[in-house]
């Protein structure tokens, strides 16, 4: 056989060589013709790629699925399939862009799982990162959720059918990627006139290997992320892979229930996302006043032949034209959308400028109002309402939690925590209301205690209350009125505020007026005065210099703090929005009808709990009373100042706002921390030392160069020291 071919190989040489010159120039010519189709045939798939990336309606598939985070919990995003790049947004409108998968570095696999719906996952099968380093529209910081892995994702599909359609579109779109690495010379030869967007993700699938500078940049991004778990999601996987079964102590009800699941302890943290809109009003008395229809002057009389001059109006039921769309627990966290102020009056080094600076947090929760007269819901016994605030500058976040403890007389508790910024709030409200006649007052009867950790300085605050006038006659307008004080007793500094209400004889200047003074015991030193919900000057005694203490300009409005919520279908059923999304929702669609019968489900629920209880007492979830100082407090607060040599990150799960630590091990009497919280250290040194770190910890096998390690640890402490100082 050998033989037949090499005699075969030299007969057909021998033609060749007897080939003919016009033969010979045939095949040249055609081989032109080959190049010159396969040059055309190329621009073309490049051409339908970058159309179908430009054409927004050109998608394989979207749809909403749940994506496991680094913290061991799920997250529903919104995820658009596109050819070669899967783009994750926070909802539909691709406003909030997530995060950029790169098809080209991913393989696919069905994930087993117990639990209902249908799991797969995206990975690298190198373990290497599978995101873009910049967004479709060359975002370079996405929208902040939870923490996402880096070379991997796990998906659930709401159902099999969904899972498996799911599963093709992505086998589709991983066969589109490699298209995308065919046409890279043709893209960067100019060929396509491409919108911004698709060249973005264009150079994104035609990049090569990231370099070492962002490697580690992405490393430092998400090494903080990796540290939430004791265990790393490789040795994970490994275990799944032998069979292995244990418990990892998940909280959150969207929780996986298969094995791999299962093996890391990991970080049980809340879903937040972005509240999606916000009603707020213009400045000014015409935001304060309610024009009523003849249909519900007829309801207001009614309820006023019912009232008396003096009387408590905490057991009277008001009709749900009055009523602001959700509940007492939620308004009162309207006084943190500047909680970046409290970061800054904790970082101020003078205790006359910390002072200041929380007068002037305190009037940044007022220029948000509801247009018109309107009343919050009076909270149910045992509602409650959780909410947070990611701050950008110093990458921490601000938790609120409001619980009510008590109906008759209502009290609601609140606590307000943000330890890696250094304050926390904690404090109830008693909330009381009169009648007199043609007007009534909304009293807040309570105190609030600001805390600034680092300073071991303690702010108490009141509050004013809100006067309604022209119930019987004139225009029914809503104002704030008193006198409400912040002092501290450690540094003897005391601000003093006045709402005015408006004069008979007064104009339109003489509306919301604010007055006030801050002094350091008997000494004043600085008078303030303006309009609660506009500009409110500061003058020093001392030089006379003005200056503006606050002034709600649309600049500043729109550095306002992004509320982050709990969605609907993750809340319990006693929390806030939950609780009376009926109601809400038929004031919204203006059924007043029905808005008073979904509040009557819900009070008459509530006096029928109160009989069963019978004499028992009511016990608070998430406060408990103080023997000492007859206070409400929270139940897991934290007292302790962030450090950040020990403190990772603050989360919240189920209403507890705690704190994730560095856990620290111990090898032949050698102490060291699994986790490192400072991004910015030596790269080389680090990959030494966590080489040996998961040799150890996976083989069990002793550590032959105990010096290196120590020379390790050594450099990198001697690293955070230096970005410390």
């Amino acid at each position: 056989l050998s033989l037949l071919q090499s005699e075969s190989r030299m007969f057909n040489n021998g033609l060749e060589d007897c080939s003919s010159p016009t033969e010979k120039l045939a095949r040249k010519e055609s081989l032109k013709v080959q190049k010159k189709n396969y040059r055309q045939e190329k621009k073309r798939a490049a051409k339908e790629l970058s159309s179908a990336l430009k054409d927004p309606s050109v998608v394989i598939t979207a749809n909403w699925l749940k994506i496991r985070g680094s913290l061991k919990s799920w997250t529903k995003l919104w995820c658009a399939l596109k050819p070669g790049v899967l783009l994750i947004y926070k909802t539909p409108k691709s406003d909030h862009w997530v995060g950029t998968l790169l098809l080209n570095a991913c393989k696919l696999i069905e994930r087993p799982s117990k639990k209902d719906g249908f799991c797969f996952k995206l990975y690298h099968p190198l373990d290497k990162s599978i995101w873009a380093v910049k967004g479709p529209k060359g975002e370079n910081v996405g929208s902040i959720t939870q923490p996402l892995p880096s070379n991997y994702l796990i998906f659930r599909a709401a159902s099999e059918s969904d899972g498996r359609c799911w599963m093709d579109a992505l086998e589709l779109a991983l066969s589109c990627s490699s298209l995308y690495k065919l046409t890279a010379k043709a893209g960067r030869d100019g060929d396509l006139s491409t919108s911004s967007e698709s060249s973005h993700i264009l150079q994104l699938l035609q990049s090569t290997a990231l370099t070492d500078a962002e490697l580690l940049q992405l490393a430092n991004q998400q090494m903080e992320n990796d540290g939430y778990s004791e265990k790393s999601e490789h040795e994970a996987q490994e275990d799944w892979d032998n069979g292995a079964n244990e418990n990892g102590g998940r909280l959150t009800e969207e929780s996986d229930m298969d094995q791999s699941d299962e093996l890391s302890p990991g970080l049980q943290a809340t879903s937040y996302v972005e509240q999606s809109q916000e009603e707020m009003a213009e400045a000014g008395e015409a935001s304060q006043v309610e024009t009523v229809s003849e249909e519900n002057k007829g309801l207001i009389w009614t309820l006023l032949k019912q009232l008396r001059p003096g009387m408590d109006l905490s057991k009277v039921v008001l009709p749900t034209f009055i009523l602001e769309p959700r509940s007492f627990l939620d308004k009162l966290s309207d006084y943190y959308y500047h909680a970046n102020l409290l970061s800054e009056a904790a970082r101020e080094e003078s205790p006359y400028g910390r002072i200041k600076q929380v007068v002037r947090w305190y009037l940044s929760g007022f220029y948000k109002k509801p247009k018109g007269l309107k009343k919050p819901y009076n909270p149910i016994l045992g509602e409650t309402f959780r909410c947070c605030w990611l701050h950008p500058q110093t990458d921490s976040c601000t938790f609120y939690i409001a619980e009510q403890i008590s109906h008759h007389p209502p009290i609601s508790a609140f606590y307000v925590c943000n330890k890696k910024d250094g304050f926390y709030i904690s404090g109830s409200i008693l909330a009381k209301s009169k009648f007199y006649g043609n007007s009534l007052s909304a009293i807040l009867d309570g105190r609030a205690r600001l805390m600034l950790l680092g300073r071991d300085e303690e702010y108490v605050i009141t509050m004013p209350y809100a006067h309604c006038k022209g119930i019987l006659y004139g225009t029914m307008t809503l104002e704030l009125g008193g006198k409400i004080t912040i002092e501290c007793e450690k540094t003897k500094y005391v601000a003093e505020l006045e709402f005015k209400l408006k004069p008979f004889l007064g104009g339109s200047s003489s509306v919301n007026v604010i007055s006030g003074k801050i002094q350091q015991g008997d000494e004043l030193l600085a008078t303030v005065d303006g309009h609660w919900d506009g500009e409110v000057f500061l003058q020093e005694k001392k030089s006379g210099q003005q200056e503006h203490l606050w002034n709600p300009t649309p600049e500043v409005r729109s550095t306002r703090l992004k509320r982050q919520v709990v969605q609907l279908d993750q809340q319990g059923q006693f929390e806030s929005e939950r609780l009376w999304q009926h109601v809400t929702s038929a004031i919204v669609d203006r059924d007043q009808n029905q808005a008073t019968q979904e509040k009557f489900v819900l009070e008459e629920a509530q006096r029928n709990q109160a009989k069963d209880r019978g004499d028992k007492p009511w016990c608070p979830r998430l406060f408990n009373l103080d023997s000492v100082t007859n206070e409400w407090t929270y139940t897991h607060i934290d007292t302790r100042p962030w450090d950040p040599e020990r403190c990772l990150v603050q989360f919240e799960k189920h209403g507890v706002i705690q704190t994730k630590e560095k856990s620290q091990r111990r090898h032949k009497g050698l102490a060291y921390s699994r986790t490192i919280s400072k991004p910015n250290i030596d790269f080389l040194s680090l990959v030494i030392l966590l080489g040996y770190l998961s040799q150890c910890a996976r083989c069990n096998k002793e550590v032959k160069d105990i010096a290196l390690i120590e020379a390790s640890i050594a450099s990198i402490q001697k690293t955070q020291q230096d970005i410390q100082r």
